[in-house]
């Protein structure tokens, strides 16, 4: 500004007032500006400061009109509800089943926008979210299950002749019979399968290039349980039998997922290097380094270079959480915290904690005679405060957005609100 002042200051020499002229067009620009941010107008975007993020699951959207007026009025009181709360972002479910919730050369529609997987709405939901959430300063998170095809109200009954695992299981061709495969009744693409990676690669890529996402977002949905006992429910072990790997079988399928993180991670670098990717991956270590399930390798995504801008483990467990022999458990939220933090440190990765929000006033178990959530409504703003008394928690996500509008929550809601603040961007 100064430099602009001055520069017309040259061209008219001498006018008399201009300097006052000059702060005075200044000071109106700074504060229109000012007006517009605390609107919630003005694109306020900044990563630097503290993140703090809801989740907009599925179950959200399918609450969703799906014409496209009443699409876009809902989305709006979404997310300036969002501002309202003192959010900065919003990581919004785009593929929860092998679907898109946007025109994609990979998935078909979700069923979660139109009621019908396939079933184009006519218009492009992503691009009005995204340039919607940026309107209101807000981040806007692209998050993807990348494995599961079927689920909790998407049945195979309704997979779209368009999905690429319809085909498969329908052509005639044996070579991809087994890049989905059905384990406990569900169907989840085969982390095993190259051409399974190359295709949940694509789908970010086309993301990534044709929305101005701010961030990758997946979650804690990887391998499903596995039994290498049973021939019904060993999944991929044929695969690692061909493979000739000289690793263990757990150590094989841990690499399965490396190699899909490490090819997400340099796709969106290429692109657009400022977009951020992150894993929100299940809140308790121990069960990441299972060997029968998830094979989510936290270890190396910490501590070597190329995988992850952030980590954001589910820790969705209160202060006094027990084992059911009265010990305090070691997932409960300050054990937890801490555990997390000297994984964080032994790489350049942000931490990031994700909340349960949909825990506030609930009888969720936790050993005790009366459940901690059920005793206490500020147990999401003291695991806040924790956070920041750390100095090494970057930011806060909470499960879910609708858990923010249910009445057993409210209390909870209030106090968070105490410790939330926007000039904390």
């Amino acid at each position: 500004m100064t430099e602009v002042c001055g520069k017309r200051d040259k061209r008219e020499g001498q006018k008399k007032g201009f300097e006052s002229g000059c702060f005075r067009r200044v000071f109106s620009l700074f504060l229109a500006m000012a007006m517009a941010f605390c609107s919630g107008i003005f694109p306020a975007r900044a990563a630097g400061g503290e993140l703090r993020g809801v989740w907009i699951s599925y179950l959200d959207w399918e609450k969703l009109p799906s014409d496209q007026a009443g699409y876009q009025k809902a989305v709006g009181q979404i997310l300036q509800r969002c501002v309202d709360l003192k959010m900065n972002a919003v990581f919004v479910q785009v593929r929860p089943d092998a679907d898109a919730m946007y025109p994609s050369a990979y998935f078909p529609w979700s069923r979660f926008v139109t009621g019908v997987q396939g079933k184009d709405p006519g218009y492009d939901p992503l691009a009005y979210f995204v340039q919607a959430a940026h309107n209101r300063g807000l981040q806007f998170h692209a998050w993807i299950n990348p494995y599961r095809v079927t689920g909790y109200l998407n049945r195979w009954n309704q997979v779209s002749e368009q999905s690429p695992v319809r085909r498969w299981q329908t052509d005639g061709n044996e070579a991809n019979d087994r890049w989905a495969l059905k384990q406990d009744g569900e169907y989840y693409l085969n982390p095993a399968i190259p051409e399974i990676r190359e295709l949940i690669i694509g789908g970010v890529r086309e993301i990534v290039q044709n929305y101005d996402v701010d961030g990758i977002h997946f979650d804690d949905y990887f391998y499903p349980e596995v039994d290498d006992g049973d021939p019904n429910r060993w999944f991929d072990k044929p695969e690692y039998e061909l493979s000739g790997s000289s690793l263990s079988i757990g150590d094989w399928r841990r690499e399965n997922i490396n190699a899909l993180v490490r090819g997400v991670y340099k796709t969106v670098k290429e692109l657009k290097p400022q977009v951020q990717f992150g894993i929100s991956p299940e809140g308790y270590v121990k069960n990441l380094r299972s060997e029968n399930r998830l094979f989510a390798d936290v270890d190396t995504w910490l501590s070597q270079d190329g995988y992850v801008d952030y980590i954001m483990p589910q820790i969705y467990w209160g202060f006094e959480h027990k084992l059911s022999d009265g010990n305090p458990a070691p997932f409960a939220f300050s054990n937890n915290l801490q555990t997390w933090i000297e994984l964080k440190n032994k790489g350049k990765a942000r931490l990031y904690l994700g909340l349960a929000m949909y825990k506030a006033g609930s009888g969720s178990t936790d050993n005790n005679t009366v459940p901690e959530w059920l005793r206490r409504n500020d147990i999401i703003k003291r695991q806040v405060e924790e956070g920041r008394a750390s100095g090494q928690v970057s930011g806060y996500c909470f499960y879910a957005y609708s858990s923010f509008q249910e009445s057993a929550c409210q209390e909870e809601v209030a106090n968070l609100m105490k410790v939330l603040s926007y000039d904390q961007d």
